[in-house]
């Protein structure tokens, strides 16, 4: 028996009652929660983002804060990151392992991009000339929204390095010849990771930023 073929039976993943794999469901599942999680910071944040609208006699206007051209940048980026990501799945269930490796490495990179412009954002919104606004003040003074603006796309950016670096592990594993079409299940789930973090991003994106300019 070949080491692939070994490697193949050391990773059979037995189905459920569903017919679907057991660590598909338990993904699912955990992305389910995550939804709850990620629903219960975005309802905060529309509740209490216009609260104390005006602070110590200053009127809060995020949009001298907020770098829409750039935020608009990272969108796209992380976007176009997850087709690398679905690519890089099709990739392995083909076999082809060179292109899987690549298109890790492809997806990699632009998670890293996105997180460089959110740690850049952040540091520009807290150093901003006469509109500081850090995690719980506003020019100096006491205020919500940096509370849960910072909360809310803070736990996103978490979410987006944790799948950098669960990447960057299967990228490397890519190296140790070990890595076969066995393995394209747990790809799937890493593929399923990714696109939700994503697909929270197009949630968060308008109603954290555009939204200030529409109302």
């Amino acid at each position: 028996m070949s080491e692939a073929s070994a490697h193949a039976l050391e990773h059979h993943e037995p189905e459920t009652s569903t017919g679907i794999p057991n660590k598909k469901v338990l993904m699912w599942a955990f992305l389910g929660s995550d939804c709850m999680f990620f629903g219960t910071l975005i309802s905060t944040h529309l509740i209490y983002r216009k609260i104390s609208a005006t602070v110590g006699g200053n009127t809060l206007d995020v949009r001298d804060i907020f770098d829409i051209e750039l935020t608009s940048f990272s969108t796209f980026i992380l976007l176009a990151s997850s087709l690398f990501m679905a690519l890089a799945v099709s990739a392995i269930h083909k076999g082809n392992l060179s292109s899987t490796r690549w298109m890790l490495f492809g997806t990699i990179i632009f998670g890293a991009i996105f997180l460089a412009c959110q740690v850049y954002e952040f540091t520009h919104f807290v150093h901003v000339p006469g509109n500081e606004l850090t995690l719980s003040s506003y020019r100096g003074e006491p205020h919500v929204f940096g509370s849960t603006f910072y909360v809310l796309t803070g736990t996103h950016g978490t979410h987006v390095a944790i799948g950098v670096f669960w990447l960057i592990g299967w990228f490397v594993y890519s190296f140790t010849g070990k890595m076969s079409t066995a393995d394209a299940l747990d790809i799937e789930c890493c593929g399923l990771y990714w696109h939700f973090v994503d697909i929270v991003w197009i949630l968060i994106f308008p109603v954290v930023y555009l939204m200030e300019y529409a109302f």
